[in-house]
């Protein structure tokens, strides 16, 4: 097997802003993998706050040897090197690209997944109350079934926020602190986003990974929390069980399509709920996720619904659901 890869600069259609950054555009790395006459694609969304970067990526790659059978994966995922979980995951959807490709399967029947999963979020990023509130009346008409809130101002503000949301829709809404709260902070903000003139269903990350304080947490919030800079792959959902409800599972940090798999079904024997995320990607890495979510609660797959253009269409946005497609492999093509 041959494989290349090239960075590419998505260009978002307005500034995204969470807790920690702002962002117009993201750089992600795109990998080709050839065998046998066909070619599998995959996309790495590095993570900064994981010290990873479309450079670092690259640098991953070029040490990367895959042999000649696309279908070992065990045998190919023993030898990979250590570190880049973007990278991984670009390799890991690659592979799945291609053996749907090689045997005329979509990668969620490959996978035994059935191809509808729950309605995707769509995340109104962080502002002010009331331009929170406009935007979230802009895509009113966009068919989303969910909204995600991120929050974490640091301004004391994050219930207006919320409530000026609540204010212009009855959709369900779910809130993303990104590590911004103290264990005080929480508890006196949660229980008002809990309760029944706002109603969230859950509060995702609000203390900082690894704080000493979210056993405490979980036991006293009114609403579930989910994590997710706490949650990267398998070995860390039994520790998760300890301070959430639910973990958030991204390919980007779990190392792609295999490992995520194992996250679910591990927190769905310790009774976690479970939900798939994203990064700022185009189609091609989120139809990768697109692939298993039927196995979630929860869906946070609209990266390639935030970009001006998308240069990987092929998914299917049907009632909120970013649905795959029956075309062999991930089925989205290059535009």
């Amino acid at each position: 097997m041959q494989l290349r890869a090239q960075k590419t600069i998505l260009r978002l259609a307005e500034t995204f802003t969470i807790s920690r950054s702002s962002e117009d555009e993201a750089e992600v790395v795109q990998v080709e993998i050839a065998h046998d006459g066909a070619t599998g694609f995959g996309e790495a969304a590095p993570i900064a706050r994981y010290e990873e970067s479309a450079g670092s990526a690259l640098e991953w790659l070029e040490q990367v040897e895959l042999g000649d059978d696309p279908f070992a994966l065990d045998a190919i995922f023993d030898g990979l090197p250590p570190g880049e979980q973007a990278a991984r995951s670009a390799v890991d959807a690659a592979l799945h690209d291609l053996q749907g490709k090689l045997t005329g399967l979509p990668v969620y029947r490959l996978l035994g997944m059935r191809p509808d999963g729950p309605p995707t979020s769509w995340t109104i990023w962080l502002g002010d109350p009331d331009d929170m509130g406009r935007r979230t009346e802009k895509i009113a008409d966009r068919g989303f079934k969910r909204l995600k809130l991120k929050l974490g101002g640091r301004d004391g503000l994050d219930v207006e926020r919320v409530r000026a949301v609540r204010n212009v829709t009855d959709l369900p809404l779910m809130c993303d602190a990104n590590e911004a709260w103290t264990l005080d902070e929480a508890l006196e903000i949660i229980p008002q986003l809990g309760a029944p003139q706002i109603g969230i269903e859950y509060c995702e990350q609000p203390l900082q990974a690894g704080d000493p304080d979210g056993p405490a947490l979980k036991e006293r919030s009114p609403v579930p929390i989910y994590v997710d800079e706490d949650c990267h792959t398998l070995a860390d959902v039994a520790a998760c069980a300890e301070r959430a409800h639910g973990i958030n599972i991204k390919l980007a940090k779990s190392g792609g399509i295999r490992e995520g798999i194992r996250m679910a079904y591990a927190a769905r024997a310790l009774g976690l709920g479970v939900m798939l995320g994203c990064m700022i990607e185009s189609g091609l890495g989120i139809a990768a996720g697109a692939q298993i979510a039927s196995l979630m609660d929860h869906v946070d797959l609209d990266g390639n619904l935030l970009l001006a253009e998308d240069p990987w269409p092929g998914l299917g946005f049907v009632d909120g659901v970013q649905r795959p497609s029956d075309r062999p492999g991930l089925g989205v093509e290059r535009a």
